[in-house]
């Protein structure tokens, strides 16, 4: 946010210039003193002190407009924030371990809210803010914030703490099979993934709960949080409706960096291992591909047709 004021001063340093530009009057060949020019303030009149009340007059109206559009200037800024807020960016705060250690208790994340509005929805390996399914965070405490906060917050220039929301890690999109048994890794479509660089030191990957294999249905996703021995995700809520998984419409949007504190500013970008060959499905392979198809089985036609004209010109000669 900026707020921005207009300053009164300006109008005393302009008459200024234009009494220094001022040429010096002259009156039968005599000029006349610069004193007179100074008291006068380029007039003529000899009107004493019409000056000072020249000058004073401005900068009152000055100062009584600035007070005028102050309201004004605070309502822009307020209305700024809510539309950012709605559309654009909110930050989260933090208030779990289970996104350690990628995410710490009280971090302040942003989260991207425009690119949903285009049809984006979420990948394999992004760190997403969505609400609760129903169910997820039953009997979890739920911090009571004063008026201010709620303020404050609905207007987005203060972390959402009072909604039911969670955060975790997409593994597994719509269309993918996802499992991981005892003592293995998780896999997607088959494919291991290899989550050293964000899990949990001294985690496994599924060890206190394996899974699967789970067929992901379209339009939702199956997420789980980066200190696997501590965070109730998808895994755990399987007798739900859903069945662990989340719907894209629940999906709030995409935390891609941490804000606050300073001292633990990052972005939170998307691991390595979810860029491995093959590790999306036939159905998105073949999706790719239909273009490809499309093209040439609308050329097929055209390509006949040529032959045939050329082979009966041939035969007519």
């Amino acid at each position: 946010m900026a707020v921005g004021a207009r300053s009164g001063h300006d109008d005393p340093e302009e008459g200024h210039e234009q009494l220094a530009e001022s040429p010096a009057v002259v009156t039968d060949g005599t000029t006349e003193p610069e004193s007179g020019i100074v008291d006068s303030g380029g007039s003529d009149t000899g009107v004493p002190g019409s000056d000072e009340s020249d000058r004073d007059e401005p900068a009152g109206r000055s100062q009584r407009s600035f007070w005028k559009e102050l309201p004004l200037l605070i309502g822009i800024a307020l209305v700024l924030a809510l539309l950012i807020k709605t559309f654009l960016v909110q930050a989260f705060s933090i208030p779990s371990d289970s996104m350690q250690d990628t995410l710490q208790r009280g971090d302040r994340v942003l989260v991207d809210k425009l690119t949903p509005w285009f049809g984006s929805e979420p990948e394999r390996g992004e760190v997403v803010v969505f609400h609760d399914p129903g169910g997820w965070l039953d009997g979890a405490e739920t911090p009571e914030p004063n008026v201010a906060q709620k303020f404050l917050s609905f207007i987005g220039l203060m972390p959402s703490a009072e909604e039911k929301d969670l955060i975790k890690r997409v593994i597994a999109v719509g269309g993918d099979t996802v499992q991981c048994d005892k003592g293995g890794k998780v896999k997607v479509n088959g494919h291991p993934l290899n989550e050293t660089g964000y899990i949990y030191p001294g985690n496994t990957p599924c060890d206190d709960e394996p899974f699967g294999p789970i067929h992901v249905p379209k339009g939702r996703i199956w997420v789980m949080g980066d200190h696997r021995q501590n965070s109730l995700d998808s895994r755990y809520h399987q007798s739900l409706p859903g069945h662990g998984t989340v719907s894209t419409d629940e999906v709030v949007g995409r935390a891609f960096v941490v804000a606050w504190p300073v001292n633990r500013w990052s972005t939170l970008p998307v691991p390595g291992t979810f860029d491995q060959p093959g590790l999306s499905t036939a159905a998105s392979a073949a999706m790719a591909a239909a273009p490809g198809a499309l093209g040439v089985a609308g050329a097929l036609p055209l390509v006949l047709w040529r032959r045939k004209r050329l082979t009966g010109g041939r035969t007519a000669g």
